[in-house]
């Protein structure tokens, strides 16, 4: 309340004499909260609460000065950078996880999904190095490092023994340097239909403070395999295809040949799914955030689908298995045919 109460005041300060409602709207798994300020005309801001001692707002004032000739990114129109409080373009109410749970038919879902894709693919197209931290080996390394720490030993009670915590150093010598080798842009880190707004023009893009200049697949990995969200392999593959296709129009660094792209989609989504099950289980066991540990079952199951696809990921596959057990649904290899009919499909 004690910060709610300094924002309101501070609102005073810059607005003296206006009547500003002010309403709850919004909160990240850090430590930031957004709140909606409604003044007296009719129109309204939203204020960004970061406490200076938690949170540090420089980089998002440095992020969206990168990303805002490519995409939609709120204007930032008052910062006060000792108190943590910024007063932000407002972006509309309607995420587009929002819009995707009101209308499930898949056309629509295909449409936003796209539209997302077009935003990506702008972004990309203004990657330059040197610019944004690079997501090196030591970054990547500390983020799959979330998953022995946290998921197997905090969430399921069962630290790695000797052999698994070798099997796990193995696996990674495979994994990191496949996703290390992918051409690099700019990576939001964090492009998930949660953080896309549904606006007239194009999409609004939120939350993109963490941006990094990385693997090009990451974002793309990001969209597809959502914690809030899930859609079948062959609607997956698909929008896979088309962003590739689009990447290659847009004269994006992508493989020549889709088969390559799809599996380093793949082993990146391994990646980033091994790291936000152990962020989610962090959140739960360290900060007694329990909204999104329900969401890493569905993490799991990528995991395991993809790791039994590829015989080099073998190992982490059974070291999954050795730890979660096995589902109904761990024998389905259905992708391999339909990747093979939609590879087919493009071919023609």
């Amino acid at each position: 309340m004690q910060r709610l109460e300094a924002l309101k005041a501070w609102l005073a300060t810059q607005f003296p004499g206006q009547d500003i409602a002010v309403e709850f709207a919004a909160a990240d798994a850090d430590f930031r909260r957004y709140f909606r300020a409604i003044f007296p005309d009719g129109s309204s801001r939203i204020v960004m609460d970061a406490p200076p001692e938690q949170m540090n707002t420089d980089p998002y004032v440095a992020v969206r000065e990168v990303l805002a000739p490519a995409a939609n990114v709120p204007a930032i129109e008052l910062r006060d950078r000792e108190q943590g409080f910024m007063l932000l373009q407002d972006l509309g109410k309607v995420t587009f996880l929002a819009a995707l749970q009101h209308d499930e038919r898949p056309m629509v879902h295909q449409h936003l999904l796209l539209e997302a894709i077009d935003t990506l693919v702008e972004i990309q197209k203004i990657s330059q190095p040197g610019v944004l931290p690079d997501y090196d080996h030591a970054l990547l390394l500390r983020e799959v490092s979330l998953f022995p720490e946290w998921f197997a030993a905090k969430e399921l009670g069962k630290p790695f023994t000797y052999a698994q915590r070798q099997r796990w150093d193995a696996a990674l010598q495979v994994l990191l340097p496949r996703i290390e080798a992918q051409a690099k842009v700019y990576v939001h880190r964090d492009f998930i239909v949660r953080n896309l707004m549904l606006t007239p023009d194009r999409p609004g893009v939120l939350d993109f403070q963490d941006a990094v200049y990385g693997p090009i697949s990451y974002d793309l990995v990001s969209l597809l395999r959502d914690a809030f969200i899930g859609w079948d392999e062959e609607f997956v593959l698909d929008l896979v295809v088309r962003y590739w296709e689009k990447a290659r129009a847009a004269g994006l660094p992508v493989p020549e040949q889709i088969d390559d792209f799809y599996r380093d989609f793949e082993w990146m989504g391994v990646q980033r799914h091994l790291k936000v099950a152990g962020i989610f289980a962090r959140l739960y066991h360290r900060d007694g955030k329990d909204k999104y540990r329900s969401e890493i079952p569905r993490f799991i199951k990528y995991l395991k689908k993809t790791t039994r696809r590829y015989s080099e990921l073998a190992p982490l596959y059974q070291l999954i298995v050795e730890l979660v057990g096995l589902d109904a649904d761990d024998n389905d290899d259905s992708i391999q045919s339909v990747f093979s009919a939609t590879k087919l499909s493009s071919d023609q």
